[in-house]
C-alpha cells in the first residue's frame, strides 16, 4: 500500500517585516499547525531559487545573469539555515531538506550548461553538510520549462546524481511547469532518485502518464496536485481524490510513497491562502476520497 506524506518544496512567503528567523520560526509552526509530515525550512529569505548562487562571493550579477568569477566552495549556509529549523522540531518531526538544482542554476548563468560541473560540485558540498534530514528535494524546474540538449541531457543526470550521493537520504526531484520531453526524461532515470515530481495542475497530464509508462519511473512519486500560484483554495477532498485518480492511472506499479506537493513554491501567496494550502495538503492525506 502506498504511503501518502505531506510535504511542499519550501519557497515560502516571509511574513512583512520578519527577520530570517522570525520568517522561519513562522513557517514550521504553520507546518506543525497544519499537520504537514515533513517538514521544510521555508527558504522565506531566498528572493528566488538562484539565491544560495547569487550570495556566493565568487559570483556577481551580470547582463546577462549570474556571473561566476572564482572558485565556487561551498559556504555552509545552507547547512547552517536547515541547522536552525532543525533545532526548531521535535524528535517526532522529520526534516525536509530543500535545494536548488544545479541545471536550473546553469542556466541562470552566463554560462549556461557550461556552468553545469562547478554548480554541482558546490552543491555536492552543501548537500553533504546538511544536518540529518529524512528526505532531500532538489528543487529543478528548468529540466522541463527549459529541457537540456543533446549531451548536457546526460550530464544533469549526473549532476542530480551527484547531489542524491551527497545526501544519502529520501531523494525528491522536483520540477513544474511542463512535463518532461521524452530524451532528458529517459536520462533522469539512470539518477539514483527514490521519486520524480510531476505537476498535474500546469503540465500536460498525459505526456507525465506517457513518460511513466513508457520509460518507468521510481519506487516512490511526487504529485504535484496544489496551485502554489493560485489563492484560490482546494478541498482536501478534491485533492486526495486527484491523488486517487493519477495512482489509479497507472495500475502496473504501487509507489511505495507519494509525496503530495503545491506545484512549485508559495511565496507569491497571501499569508492566509499559504495557510490553507498546507491545511488542504495535510488533509488530502487523511481525507476519503469518493
Amino acid at each position: 500500500m502506498t504511503d501518502r506524506v505531506a510535504t511542499t518544496v519550501g519557497l515560502f512567503p516571509s511574513p512583512e517585516g520578519s527577520t530570517a528567523e522570525q520568517a522561519r520560526e513562522a513557517g514550521v509552526d504553520a507546518q506543525r499547525g497544519a499537520g504537514i509530515d515533513h517538514v521544510v525550512e521555508g527558504q522565506a529569505g531566498w528572493s528566488d531559487l538562484t539565491a544560495p548562487l547569487a550570495r556566493h562571493d565568487a559570483v556577481e550579477q551580470g547582463e546577462d545573469g549570474l556571473r561566476i568569477e572564482g572558485e565556487l566552495t561551498p559556504t555552509g549556509t545552507l547547512a547552517a539555515e536547515h541547522a536552525a529549523a532543525a533545532a526548531l522540531l521535535t524528535p517526532e518531526e522529520s526534516l525536509h531538506a530543500v535545494v536548488p538544482g544545479p541545471y536550473t542554476l546553469a542556466r541562470r548563468t552566463d554560462r549556461g550548461a557550461d556552468a553545469l560541473a562547478p554548480i554541482t560540485d558546490y552543491l555536492a558540498g552543501e548537500v553533504a553538510a546538511l544536518p540529518d534530514h529524512g528526505t532531500l528535494s532538489i528543487l529543478d524546474p528548468a529540466l522541463v520549462t527549459d529541457p537540456p540538449g543533446d549531451g548536457v541531457d546526460a550530464r544533469a543526470s549526473e549532476a542530480i546524481d551527484t547531489l542524491a550521493g551527497a545526501s544519502g537520504a529520501d531523494t525528491v526531484l522536483q520540477t513544474w511547469g511542463a512535463a518532461y520531453e521524452e530524451k532528458p526524461y529517459a536520462h533522469l532515470m539512470d539518477a539514483d532518485v527514490d521519486a520524480f515530481a510531476f505537476d498535474f495542475v500546469a503540465g500536460d497530464r498525459e505526456t507525465h502518464l506517457y513518460n511513466v509508462t513508457e520509460f518507468g519511473t521510481k519506487d516512490s512519486v511526487a504529485l504535484g496536485l496544489v496551485d502554489a500560484r493560485d489563492p484560490d483554495l482546494e478541498d482536501p477532498g478534491t485533492v486526495a481524490d486527484r491523488v486517487d485518480w493519477v495512482l489509479g492511472r497507472i495500475p502496473s506499479q504501487t509507489f511505495e510513497t507519494a509525496y503530495i506537493v503545491p506545484n512549485g513554491g508559495l511565496a507569491s501567496l497571501p499569508t492566509p491562502a499559504f495557510r490553507e494550502k498546507l491545511a488542504a495538503l495535510a488533509g488530502a492525506v487523511v481525507a476519503p476520497s469518493e
